[in-house]
């Protein structure tokens, strides 16, 4: 439930203009929270100029005053840090720490989600990073020689393609596991991310892998992977997958055996002013 403290509002009615499903009102001079169309959303809690807001929803502990020093980016220095970002597949024999791995998290859990759901989970693989490449390397061996069983008029140049990089992905592996590992490239840690929503799952991987890059990791995402995953029961029970909730992302994790010295040219963009 959101609370107002009414010793501290001062009704000024910042709260109220910025409630979306309006549920907020000026009852003599004092803000009131209904509680009815609230989606818990903290818009009330940040705007408030009093701190007069608070919630039994969640811990206050997260919230954190605005300092300028602390907060703000600056703007041509973010878009360099996204231009530079690069996909990483060489990873150092190293373990990456878990408080890094918590503040990856910690950017995925306050990204923003419609109607406020937080319907994002996350598991982290490290201890059984082994079982589950295994897995997957055998579950996508399968689905290529499936794709290549298939009518010849059915197999096309792309089946033909992936069905045999899959097959000798596994054939690599099992030959050299501590080598030829090119699905996880050797990383240390895998992060699933899961949701009831697509977009909500994307959106926290998106900023995720951004705190990874500036934590110093690199990081790359693994469709290879949701492809096995998404056909093999043994996976997802593995992982132990929420009811109601799929497979968005795997984000594997660990630090970079390469130095990238530039950024490179992309397509330019595609934009129909109106």
């Amino acid at each position: 439930m959101m609370k107002i403290n009414i010793e501290k509002c001062i009704g000024c009615g910042q709260c109220v203009k910025d409630c979306f499903p309006k549920d907020i009102e000026l009852i003599e001079g004092k803000a009131k929270i209904n509680n009815i169309a609230c989606i818990k959303c903290g818009h009330c809690i940040a705007v408030c100029p009093k701190d007069a807001v608070t919630t039994d929803e969640y811990d206050m502990n997260d919230v954190k005053s605005y300092v300028k020093e602390e907060f703000d980016i600056d703007g041509d220095n973010l878009l360099n840090f996204i231009k530079f970002r690069r996909t990483v597949r060489q990873f150092k024999n190293r373990e990456v720490e878990e408080e890094k791995l918590l503040k990856i998290i910690e950017a995925g859990r306050f990204t923003q989600t419609g109607s406020n759901m937080q319907d994002v989970s996350y598991i982290v693989v490290r201890k059984e990073i082994q079982k589950l490449k295994a897995l997957a390397l055998e579950t996508l061996k399968q689905t290529g020689e499936q794709m290549l069983a298939a009518p010849a008029s059915e197999i096309t140049a792309v089946t033909k393609r992936y069905a045999g990089m899959w097959i000798k992905m596994y054939e690599d592996y099992l030959e050299k596991p501590s080598v030829n590992d090119r699905l996880f490239f050797n990383a240390p840690a895998v992060i699933i991310v899961t949701a009831n929503s697509d977009i909500n799952g994307g959106l926290a991987s998106s900023n995720m892998e951004l705190l990874a890059n500036a934590l110093g990791l690199g990081t790359f995402f693994s469709g290879f992977f949701i492809r096995a995953a998404q056909n093999n029961e043994k996976i997802k029970e593995f992982l132990g997958i929420q009811e109601g909730k799929h497979m968005v992302s795997c984000m594997v994790i660990g630090y970079p055996d390469v130095t990238y010295l530039r950024t490179v040219p992309r397509k330019s963009a595609d934009i129909n002013w109106k």
